[in-house]
């Protein structure tokens, strides 16, 4: 299934994609109209997703409404936590970075994981505010998301994609000045509305294999990385179960699982994102994401 988070009405709907059509089971009338109601489905269990499965097929003519992307917003708009994100887990990416910071490159031997605040998530077809009293050199990194749909701790990597319920596309977006400023990744990685998500969530069942999807992205339609999640470093089920060995792992919690080469700030010279700016991210079998850079009058108060 290919889920989103839909405004329709003045609401917020959970709602099911079949091709350029959206199922809204919340119109049907036997499902609850919850605000959040992807992270309830995904706290639901597989019970409550086979059930949204039977609901949906022959559903009415009534909750069926056109695909409009003004409308779509991130599939979990609001996260429970921060999303848990893996730096340099493609070897050309790591490589690249070393060549720019002009360090010794070194293969990883564990995975570098940080986080992104929860206000940094946006749409996946929403403006990317630009402040350069803030940040001049923000950078693009297209990057797999995996969302975790059954908890747990101490998971074996046998076991670990059966966590999984679904996969979805993150623009990681990131201040690279703030970056070098601060000497680490959060402050950098995590500018309110800078990171787009989505355009949908697709269940695990339709990914089968998630090291074998191509990610793409452009620039003003100037194509600036392409890759293949079968590069990764630490694959989708190694990086589940390391987390797993430190913290709990539950419903809902996003793993952005790192960026191939062909960032901006690594290019001779280096490129960065600029309001008017239109940066396009895509991973095979989930969808594309596409947003403008819009330069923010003033910031807001704190």
């Amino acid at each position: 299934m290919r889920l989103v988070t839909y405004d329709y009405k003045q609401h917020r709907h959970l709602a099911v994609l079949v091709g350029e059509m959206l199922i809204i089971p919340s119109l049907i009338g036997d499902w609850p109209d919850e605000a959040d109601g992807m992270l309830a489905l995904i706290e639901g269990g597989p019970e409550l997703l086979v059930r949204l499965r039977r609901l949906t097929t022959n559903a009415p003519a009534a909750s069926r409404v056109l695909w409009d992307p003004i409308r779509v917003a991130a599939p979990i708009p609001r996260p429970r936590k921060n999303l848990m994100c893996l730096g340099w887990n493609y070897v050309d990416h790591a490589k690249e970075s070393a060549a720019a910071s002009k360090r010794n490159y070194k293969l990883p031997e564990y995975p570098v994981v940080f986080t992104k605040a929860v206000t940094s998530i946006t749409g996946p077809y929403a403006d990317i505010p630009f402040d350069a009293r803030v940040s001049g050199q923000l950078d693009w990194e297209v990057e797999l998301g995996v969302i975790i749909g059954t908890g747990g701790r101490g998971i074996e990597v046998k076991d670990a994609l059966k966590h999984v319920f679904g996969y979805t596309a993150i623009n990681d977006v990131s201040a690279r000045d703030i970056q070098s400023r601060h000497k680490q990744f959060f402050l950098g990685k995590s500018l309110d509305e800078s990171s787009p998500m989505g355009p949908c969530i697709v269940t695990a069942d339709e990914i089968p294999d998630p090291q074998k999807l191509i990610l793409r992205c452009w620039v003003n339609g100037a194509l600036k990385q392409e890759s293949n999640t079968e590069l990764q470093i630490f694959d989708v089920a190694t990086t589940i179960s390391i987390l797993s060995q430190s913290l709990t792992l539950e419903p809902g919690d996003i793993i952005a699982t790192g960026t191939p080469s062909g960032v901006g700030f690594a290019r001779t010279p280096p490129e960065f994102l600029n309001p008017g700016d239109v940066v396009e991210c895509e991973v095979e079998g989930i969808g594309r994401l596409r947003n403008r850079i819009v330069a923010r009058q003033k910031s807001s108060p704190a």
